[in-house]
């Protein structure tokens, strides 16, 4: 959809300058000191400085580098991030792509930044850049299994891979009977009730531990701390984009954000309502509807992008948190933790899931 398209062109830009701003506040706060302060009030206008001194950077391509891959990397990272966006449903009716299997595109499409990566470090001819690149390889490729694992058992549940569909079915114009619990049997109907008594991790209480799951492997999948191996300064040099600089080096950053936008609002709309309020019609007051525009409205789509959005942007704080208190973890620890303590509990899940869905029809 045209609509979309252009919204999220302005947005995930904005985006970055929201997140790198609110980045440098926060792990102030954690640090007890005031971050940027200088520029402009509250050092608002510091991230613009920032980016005016990279438009004036110039742009250096090392003379060993393969040029073509060093030049085409960034770009093949930052378009499989952006293109993810395409199938993120912003609110009812306004639901990107439609694409039946949108969540199939999404685990699909943004796997290829894999290459890109690959191409930054191989194509740097920098040993830092190459040990970066492998790092980011093998640790992505190691935790996409229990991030599908997780995703799974949603799509299990749902019986859908349509993300538009799982969100409708999270809330109060899901057009369908919605039990607690998920089960006709043992459930209450909440159909009328909605809010947070929808949202899939209420309904199906075991997936709060497939939303921890998700949530640390996208954390990897992101290359954030505690998980910033492939860009561990202290050790690689800034890892696979040590030798770029200017425009270039900004379109890392931009993918950086885009990601972490992107997983958070994956989260947001498998396992917490997407853009459904998050209070129930109980009682005379009725929330839900007040809180929920009808499909097709001007209010239902402002309202939806607003509980998506702040969803969204609840767990990106909650990844910035992590980076300032959390340590680096080293690599064997990384791999045994996506290996031998997340994939089995995804594996658990995934079966559980299964009988879940059975006992519930």
């Amino acid at each position: 959809m045209p609509v979309t398209l252009i919204i999220f062109l302005l947005l995930v830009p904005g985006f970055v300058v929201i997140g790198v701003y609110l980045e440098r506040k926060v792990s102030a706060f954690i640090q007890d000191r005031l971050g940027p302060m200088e520029v402009g009030k509250w050092g608002l206008l510091q991230l613009f400085a920032d980016l005016l001194k990279l438009l004036q950077k110039e742009d250096i391509v090392p003379k060993a580098a393969d040029r073509k891959l060093f030049l085409i990397a960034p770009i093949v990272i930052f378009a499989s991030v952006f293109t993810g966006f395409a199938v993120v449903p912003l609110a009812p009716d306004l639901g990107g792509s439609g694409a039946a299997v949108g969540v199939f595109f999404l685990l699909t499409i943004v796997s290829v930044d894999v290459i890109g990566l690959l191409m930054a470090g191989w194509g740097s001819n920098n040993k830092f850049a190459l040990y970066g690149a492998m790092r980011a390889v093998a640790q992505i490729i190691s935790y996409e299994v229990p991030l599908g694992l997780s995703i799974l058992c949603v799509v299990m549940l749902s019986q859908t891979l349509d993300l538009q569909v799982i969100s409708f079915q999270q809330g109060i114009y899901s057009g369908e009977t919605v039990y607690l619990f998920g089960m006709r049997r043992f459930g209450i109907d909440v159909t009328a009730v909605g809010g947070f008594l929808s949202w899939n991790i209420i309904r199906n209480p075991f997936l709060i531990i497939a939303y921890v799951v998700f949530f640390i492997a996208s954390l990897a999948e992101c290359n954030r701390a505690p998980f910033d191996l492939p860009e561990g300064e202290s050790e690689l040099v800034a890892g696979f984009h040590t030798e770029y600089s200017g425009m270039r080096w900004a379109l890392f950053m931009l993918s950086e954000y885009g990601m972490m936008l992107l997983v958070s609002l994956l989260g947001a709309i498998l396992f917490l309502g997407s853009w459904n309020t998050p209070f129930p019609n109980i009682g005379p007051l009725r929330l839900a509807d007040w809180t929920s525009g009808e499909p097709g409205t001007w209010f239902g789509y402002l309202s939806g992008a607003f509980w998506l959005f702040g969803k969204a942007i609840l767990g990106i704080l909650i990844q910035m948190w992590a980076r300032w208190t959390l340590p680096r973890l080293r690599v064997d620890q990384l791999m045994y933790l996506g290996w031998k303590v997340l994939t089995p509990v995804g594996l658990v899940l995934f079966f559980v899931s299964g009988v879940w869905r059975l006992l519930g029809i």
